[in-house]
C-alpha cells in the first residue's frame, strides 16, 4: 500500500496531465497548433511522472523522463509498445515547435499528437488505478 503523500503526489501529477490536455484543446480549437503540441507532449510527461513517484524515482530532465519510461514500463512490457513511439514523437515535435525558427505544426499533426496524449494519459491512469485504487485527480 503507498502512503498519503505519495499517492496525493500521483494525483497531483495526474491533474497537471488533465490539465495540460484540456488547454492543449483549447489551443488545438484556437489554431495554435505549435502549442497544443508543446501541452500535449507535456501531459505525457506529467503522465510519466507520476508512473516515476510509485517506483521512486524521478528526473526533472525530459530525456530522463523518457528514457526511465522506455527502461523501467515500455522495454519490460506493462506498456504497449506503440506508447514510447508516441512520446518520442511528441518529444521530437515539441522540440522542433518550440526552438526552432520557422516551424509551423500542421492541424493534422497538432489533432494527431493530442490524440496520442490522450491516450497516452488514460493507459497510465488505468495503470496507476491498479496500483493505488481510484486515479482520478481529488479523490482517494
Amino acid at each position: 500500500m503507498i502512503n498519503k503523500d505519495l499517492r496525493t503526489l500521483v494525483h497531483y501529477r495526474l491533474e497537471q496531465a488533465q490539465q495540460a490536455l484540456r488547454d492543449a484543446g483549447t489551443l488545438l480549437a484556437a489554431e495554435s497548433y505549435n502549442t497544443t503540441v508543446n501541452r500535449a507532449y507535456y501531459a505525457m510527461f506529467y503522465g510519466i511522472l507520476a508512473l516515476l513517484c510509485i517506483r521512486g524515482l524521478g528526473t526533472s530532465k525530459h530525456s530522463g523522463a523518457i528514457e526511465l519510461f522506455d527502461r523501467e514500463f515500455a522495454r519490460k512490457g506493462t506498456f504497449d509498445k506503440e506508447l514510447t513511439h508516441w512520446l518520442h514523437q511528441a518529444f521530437r515535435l515539441r522540440q522542433r515547435a518550440d526552438y526552432k525558427e520557422m516551424v509551423k505544426v500542421s492541424r493534422e499533426r497538432a489533432e494527431e499528437t493530442l490524440h496520442n496524449a490522450e491516450s497516452f494519459v488514460a493507459q497510465i491512469r488505468k495503470h496507476l488505478a491498479g496500483m493505488i485504487g481510484n486515479a482520478t485527480p481529488g479523490t482517494g
